[in-house]
């Protein structure tokens, strides 16, 4: 009798000392998990995609693999991680697992941003989205504007001045397109309502003249507060039949032959763009209009000007005529400094 005790005693004090062996792992890899911090992988970026699950994004964020039971039991805990969203994530190498995966099941997608700036061509923002961090570039660099737009379904050969200049957010792996028929499709909406809210009586037909005109603004100024005085300038001239004579639209005609200097030959050579020459606005926009000098175009002051030239102090502002004799004397004395 004694020694069955005995053996039940030892028996016992096993038992005790295996379920406390494993009852103290189980706490042990419990910590583990509740102290993990993730792994970085090649890049800060870590993709969940579609149909993942927690239990097995565990040992994706881990340095070494996690027993399935010990995964098992610590969801069992924690039954808030039990939904991840898809997506592509950024996580610091001293995230905790826990914060990590509840970034997952919130949603918090790493997003991206990328300024499309006013006053810039098609081109130049092109070459911008190229260059945009793990944006997906499918444009080639020699694509056209008539190409682009078969590829955006639009009916049209040209896209200049199309697309509202704005910081558009994406997540890593939206394409240069995605971005570009957001911005266009914002433009056609903002367009939309500011040719609908216009001065009656503006001598411009159509909302597409409104961009032209509004892209020639953007490029003649940096100065919010003198959108609307250039507008008026340029609508007052159009009202009685005067050409523009606006140097930027020169500039856009030259392409590729210009230089950072416009000469008198320049000014005296034909393109559709040069309105030294061509009577009303040129056949597009120069460049991507912004909000504002859209809505200037549509909403010019009353003014008496038909002339303005650039001041010369370095802030970009100009001086307004009324008359051509103010305006000759204006080039005067900030141009030619006499």
């Amino acid at each position: 009798m004694k020694t069955l005790f005995k053996w039940l005693t030892r028996l016992f004090l096993l038992a005790v000392l295996v379920i406390g062996g494993i009852a103290a792992y189980g706490y042990q890899q419990w910590q583990k998990l509740e102290q993990m911090t993730v792994v970085p992988g090649e890049t800060p970026l870590f993709v969940v995609a579609r149909g993942e699950t927690t239990f097995h994004l565990i040992n994706r964020l881990s340095a070494e693999p996690v027993p399935a039971l010990t995964r098992r039991i610590w969801l069992r805990f924690h039954p808030e991680l039990a939904a991840v969203r898809q997506g592509t994530y950024k996580f610091d190498p001293d995230t905790r697992l826990r914060s990590a995966l509840m970034a997952m099941v919130n949603g918090d997608v790493y997003r991206l941003q990328v300024t499309l700036v006013e006053g810039l061509r098609l081109s130049d923002w092109q070459q911008r989205l190229a260059q945009a961090e793990y944006l997906d570039v499918t444009l080639d660099e020699e694509v056209t504007e008539a190409e682009l737009a078969r590829v955006l379904g639009l009916n049209t050969d040209k896209l200049e001045g199309r697309f509202l200049p704005e910081t558009y957010s994406y997540t890593p792996g939206d394409t240069d397109v995605s971005i570009l028929q957001r911005a266009h499709d914002e433009m056609e909406r903002f367009l939309a309502k500011a040719w609908a809210e216009r001065r009656p009586d503006l001598p411009i037909a159509t909302p597409y003249e409104a961009l032209i005109l509004a892209s020639i603004i953007e490029k003649e100024t940096g100065i919010a507060e003198e959108r609307p005085l250039i507008a008026s300038v340029f609508v007052n001239r159009l009202r009685v039949g005067m050409r523009l004579q606006t140097d930027p639209t020169v500039i856009y005609g030259m392409g590729e032959s210009y230089d950072g200097n416009i000469r008198k030959k320049d000014l005296q050579t034909h393109t559709p763009y040069n309105t030294y020459m061509i009577d009303g606005l040129p056949p597009g926009p120069i460049a991507m209009p912004s909000k504002e000098a859209i809505t200037a175009a549509l909403q010019p002051v009353d003014s008496g000007y038909y002339y303005f030239v650039a001041m010369g102090k370095g802030e970009g502002r100009h001086y307004f005529s009324k008359s051509l004799r103010e305006h000759n004397n204006a080039v005067r004395r900030y141009i030619l400094n006499r």
